[in-house]
């Protein structure tokens, strides 16, 4: 059986962060395994609180990952501080870490940035030379790149500029302002567009963690890049078509929809 390792906070209400990357990786046919960054108190209305692990921990955890089963993929997502990143980026470095795939967690769903510049200089000095792809939605690709992101064009222009950049494929996604559900990969020179099924679900809490971590997953299991990105979208959308409705805001998906529930 292939593995992936989750670097990422916890949800308490399980929709998100490292239980949706978990729960992603199972249903993708991978044994998922993680280190924590953070542990937050959040449900479907919120973040309540935020409590981050101890950078030197959060290297003892993927040591102890590392050393006893080797991931064939990791997946990166919420680090709260420049001091974990280092951290992160120096074990992966010292293992050679392969199919790294980076989900850029600086922008929250209410517009407010949760990265200082420091920390996104940290970010792509120190992560996107070691991974295969990084993921941004569209506000975030705006603050690696730079640019203003309106049109299909401008998201082309941005994602070539941070791959060139940083030397990994990105994929940007969109439904932010763009396209809804369309998203964009730039690898290699070359672009290819994902057309989105639009589903009217109001419920997405954890979609982006949701997509790195099944991409991730995909690429433990020996998918190029754009088959991965391919399978995991399809995944998605079936998540999302499932229709769960739990909790008084915006909801998680059933990661578990195609599993017999008997």
């Amino acid at each position: 059986m292939k593995t992936a390792l989750t670097i990422a906070g916890s949800d308490s209400s399980g929709g998100a962060g490292i239980q949706a990357d978990l729960k992603t990786m199972l249903a993708n046919g991978v044994y998922g395994m993680s280190a924590i960054t953070a542990l937050t108190a959040q449900n479907t209305v919120g973040v309540q609180g935020i409590f981050p692990v101890p950078p030197e921990f959060v290297r003892l955890q993927m040591e102890s990952v590392f050393t006893d089963i080797r991931p064939d993929a990791v997946k990166i997502g919420m680090v709260p501080s420049v001091e974990q990143m280092k951290e992160i980026a120096d074990v992966l470095r010292h293992f050679h870490a392969e199919n790294v795939v980076v989900d850029p967690v600086m922008i929250a769903t209410s517009g407010a940035r949760l990265m200082d510049s420091r920390a996104v200089d940290t970010l792509l000095g120190e992560l996107c030379p070691l991974a295969a792809l990084l993921t941004p939605n569209i506000p975030e690709a705006e603050a690696l790149s730079g640019r203003e992101i309106r049109t299909a064009e401008d998201m082309m222009n941005a994602a070539e500029q941070i791959g060139r950049n940083h030397g990994c494929a990105v994929l940007c996604k969109g439904g932010h302002r763009v396209e809804d559900a369309n998203d964009l990969l730039y690898e290699n020179g070359s672009f290819h567009w994902f057309r989105g099924q639009r589903i009217d679900n109001p419920n997405t809490h954890g979609t982006g963690c949701t997509l790195s971590s099944a991409i991730a997953s995909n690429l433990a299991k020996g998918m190029s890049v754009q088959e991965a990105v391919e399978r995991a979208k399809a995944y998605i959308s079936g998540a999302l078509a499932a229709m769960l409705d739990l909790g008084a805001g915006s909801g998680p998906m059933n990661h578990g929809f195609a599993i017999n529930q008997n």
